[in-house]
């Protein structure tokens, strides 16, 4: 198991060395900051924001939209094998309490953010209603890094956490594909990654299975492996990428559809798990390639996001905070305790039902995910500096969750 410093420098260190500079950059000269943000790499590009008749691809969208889509494509790989493999962690008894909570820790923060927001008023409510779903997501390496210092390694509810996280994912993925569009819909241009999707899976996956099958060797796999390698699927995914882009869903969710075309091991040991990087398959085998490069990403997507001068704190920075720091225990809480108690789901053991409400706090550190959703719920702005100022300072639950997990008396588990 990692350190708590390896850990932290694998997964999380760049992301806060970038959103640091951000908010000390903007809050110095916010005029250069935004020109940095906004800088045009290429003008009248194939890709970009479409705007008075052509493209432009600007250094915030080669981030947010393009390079982001690697992160994306990593969350997504562990909610692929999650639900497909015969043990995967979202399958089965095991998961069903995990996945109560989960939607509790969604319904909770809509609530505690729409709620508050009707109260301030109508007005209110018009500007910052389209932010609704930035307190439901949970960021997932935050929070495990949180869940481990709070419970030690070794306690069940780390493992809890960790499926409820994932789950969270998963439905982020499809909040931002749903009710979040880059531009007007296009569905047809979803033909396109569709087709490369099915193309990618029948011509590179299926068929060199098919002709290898009852010989161990395996020779057609084999050859496709050596030789072509992932380049199938990188094509397939810049398809589907552009497919995704012209629809009008949001470009970052393009690779999506090719995580599940390729081939994965039989079994998996769990996201931040040593025991993962040793797995070679083609799925295991492109993740950890994109492992370093993605932690460079996160840096950019850090200090292109989090530039937000402290002045801009407003209503949407308040319901954020609200929607993750109430809304997000209390519905983990409720939602938990009804599938283990009244549907008699149980728990885990060694859990207790006081230990949903310390995994809500954990839990309600949004940043990343929080982040991005607030830079695509509002046009560039007040509200949206707001909104991002919330998802910063959802950090603070980190704080409220080692209190929390004081007076809750948790036993630390080490191993």
């Amino acid at each position: 198991m990692y350190r708590v410093w390896n850990f932290l420098t694998n997964y999380s260190l760049l992301l806060i060395i970038g959103a640091c500079i951000a908010l000390v950059w903007a809050n110095l000269d916010f005029h250069s900051y935004h020109k940095f943000v906004e800088f045009k790499i290429w003008d009248h590009a194939p890709i970009g924001h479409y705007h008075d008749g052509h493209r432009t691809l600007t250094l915030h969208y080669l981030v947010n939209d393009v390079l982001m889509a690697f992160f994306f494509a990593i969350a997504a790989k562990e909610v692929w094998e999650a639900c497909i493999l015969k043990n995967g962690s979202l399958r089965g008894k095991k998961a069903a309490t995990p996945l109560f909570a989960t939607a509790g820790g969604m319904f909770g923060p809509i609530a505690v953010y729409l709620g508050l927001a009707a109260l301030m008023g109508s007005e209110t409510y018009s500007a910052v209603a389209n932010g609704w779903a930035i307190p439901t997501a949970t960021d997932i390496a935050f929070s495990y890094l949180v869940g481990r210092i709070v419970f030690g390694a070794g306690h069940p509810a780390v493992r809890f956490l960790l499926l409820l996280a994932i789950a969270d994912d998963a439905v982020g993925l499809i909040i931002l594909a749903v009710f979040y569009p880059s531009s007007e819909l296009a569905p047809q241009w979803l033909l396109l990654s569709l087709a490369a999707t099915v193309l990618v899976y029948l011509i590179f996956n299926w068929l060199p299975r098919q002709i290898d099958r009852g010989n161990q060797g395996r020779p057609a796999s084999t050859w496709i492996r050596k030789t072509l390698n992932f380049w199938p699927y990188a094509l397939a995914a810049c398809f589907s990428w552009y497919g995704f882009m012209m629809s009008g869903l949001h470009p970052a969710l393009g690779l999506l559809p090719i995580v599940t075309t390729i081939p994965h091991a039989d079994r998996a040991f769990g996201i931040f798990s040593e025991a993962e990087q040793y797995l070679t398959d083609m799925l295991n085998t492109i993740e950890h390639a994109l492992k370093h490069p993605v932690e460079i990403i996160l840096f950019f997507f850090g200090l292109l996001n989090a530039g937000v001068e402290f002045s801009s704190i407003g209503d949407a920075t308040w319901l954020v905070l609200a929607g993750l720091l109430i809304g997000k225990p209390v519905g983990v809480l409720i939602f938990g305790w009804f599938a283990a108690r009244p549907l008699g789901l149980g728990l885990p053991q060694g859990m207790r039902i006081v230990d949903l409400v310390v995994i809500g706090f954990v839990a309600a550190i949004g940043f990343t995910v929080s982040l991005f959703v607030a830079s695509v719920a509002f046009d560039a702005g007040p509200v949206q500096d707001a909104a991002k100022m919330g998802a910063l300072f959802s950090f603070a639950a980190a704080g409220v969750s080692i209190l929390a997990g004081r007076i809750a008396r948790i036993e630390k588990h080490t191993v």
